[in-house]
Parts: C-alpha cells; sequence; structure tokens
C-alpha cells in the first residue's frame, strides 16, 4: 500500500481514514482479497485503532471490505453484480440531476464544468488515471450540487464506491478515456443550451457505458471478480 498517510488531526479522523482507504481500494493500492490489519492501518496514519474499526464498519457498509468476525478485515473482490446495480441506481438519479441542471444552470457553472473538461483533456493527453478519476468525480458532484439536492448528491456518491471500482479498472483502454471526455462534454452542451431531454439522453449513454467496459475488463482482470453474474434489469438495455 502506497497511499499518503497525512490526515488533518483537528478534524475527525475515521472519515478521512474511510476516504483514504477507499481511494487506495478504487485504485488497486489495496488489491481484492487483500487482508487489511487495524493494527497496520493505524501505525501507518499515526492514529488509535479506533477510528480505522470505524473507517472498517463504513467501509463494509460500502461493499468494499468484508469484516469477518475473528477471522480479519478484507477487501472485497470486485462482483458484476454490484456494479450493475449500482449503475442503475447512478442511472436513475443522475438523469434526473441532468434534467434539472438544464433549467438551473449558471454562466458561472457553465465555465466551471468547462474547466473541468478541459482538465480532463489534459489528463487524458498525459495518459494520468489518477487525475482523470478525481476529475470525473468532481464533473458528476458539480452537476449534483447545481440543482441543490443534498440526498441525491449521498446517493450517487454511495453508488460510485462500487462503479468508480471498475472505472479505473477500465480507462487503460477497455472505455477510451477521450470518450469519455466526449461524453461529459455531450452532457454539458445539452444543459447548457437547456434541452432537459437531451441531457438525460446523453447521461443515460455516458453511464451504461460501464456495460460495453464490464466484459472486457473481466476478462483482462478474472483474478480481482468474484462473480460474472449480471441482474436481470441489464437485459432490458439491449431489447429494442
Amino acid at each position: 500500500m502506497t497511499m499518503e498517510p497525512s490526515l488533518r488531526l483537528k478534524d475527525p479522523i475515521a472519515p478521512q481514514l474511510v476516504s483514504s482507504l477507499r481511494q487506495a481500494i478504487i485504485a488497486t493500492q489495496l488489491r481484492p482479497g487483500e487482508a487489511l490489519s487495524e493494527k497496520d492501518i493505524a501505525g501507518r496514519f499515526g492514529v488509535s485503532r479506533q477510528p480505522v474499526r470505524e473507517a472498517f464498519i463504513k467501509l463494509s457498509e460500502a461493499g468494499l471490505v468484508q469484516v469477518l468476525p475473528s477471522r480479519g478485515t478484507y477487501v472485497m473482490k470486485v462482483s458484476m453484480r454490484a456494479i450493475a446495480n449500482a449503475r442503475f441506481v447512478r442511472e436513475a438519479v443522475e438523469c434526473a440531476i441532468a434534467r434539472a441542471a438544464s433549467a438551473l444552470i449558471t454562466k458561472d457553472d457553465v465555465m466551471r464544468l468547462r474547466w473541468l473538461i478541459e482538465r480532463q483533456r489534459e489528463a487524458s493527453a498525459l495518459s494520468d488515471r489518477a487525475a482523470f478519476a478525481v476529475l470525473d468525480e468532481n464533473f458528476h458532484q458539480t452537476l449534483a450540487e447545481i440543482v441543490d439536492c443534498d440526498y441525491a448528491a449521498r446517493i450517487v456518491e454511495g453508488a460510485r464506491a462500487q462503479t468508480d471500482r471498475v472505472r479505473y479498472l477500465s480507462l487503460p483502454g477497455a472505455s477510451p478515456v477521450p470518450l469519455l471526455v466526449a461524453q461529459h462534454a455531450a452532457i454539458l452542451d445539452a444543459i447548457e443550451a437547456g434541452d432537459a431531454d437531451g441531457a438525460e439522453c446523453e447521461m443515460r449513454r455516458h453511464l451504461r457505458e460501464i456495460l460495453n467496459a464490464l466484459p472486457r475488463i473481466a476478462q483482462n482482470y478474472p483474478e480481482l471478480f468474484e462473480d460474472e453474474v449480471m441482474p436481470a434489469h441489464t437485459q432490458v438495455l439491449h431489447r429494442p
């Protein structure tokens, strides 16, 4: 594990540990199936074991780690079913966000989102997967902030815990970064034009891209996956 053990000691420790460990899991710095030690994590960050224990519980609730009493804590392997279900929820919420944003977006919002897309293009040109992943999250967070629905933002954040794992793995080739950047631009173009139907359509197209990438990712990284079973709702997406 190579993450930087830097914490703001004046702020609550457990949420910071959740964020750091979550990112390490998404970036596969903590590998699926890897055992996690409260003592080791506490030592790396220079904190007591209590906030580490609290972080493990939160990560377990997010489906990222498995806590086995008397046996230890392990990073969960990637589940195609869990990813597909999380993507289903994201589509429902984020398509609604895109529709609402088309009526609420301001010129300042557009400028901020255009800036993020330009930074995404730069990250793509540099093949900087980590930077793009952060900018991708910022783009979707900004859209949620525009519609001013904290609950929707929390739902999306929770669902991303699963989809971001495979999104990071997909960036080397299964989902080319320039394609994802172009999809972000298309979403923003529709929102800026006040085209709610178009914004929803472009968001739906973007969030379904992960389903195209999943089979190839599972084939490239079989050791990271615990199942290859897709839920029934994914079959509907391919019907005429």
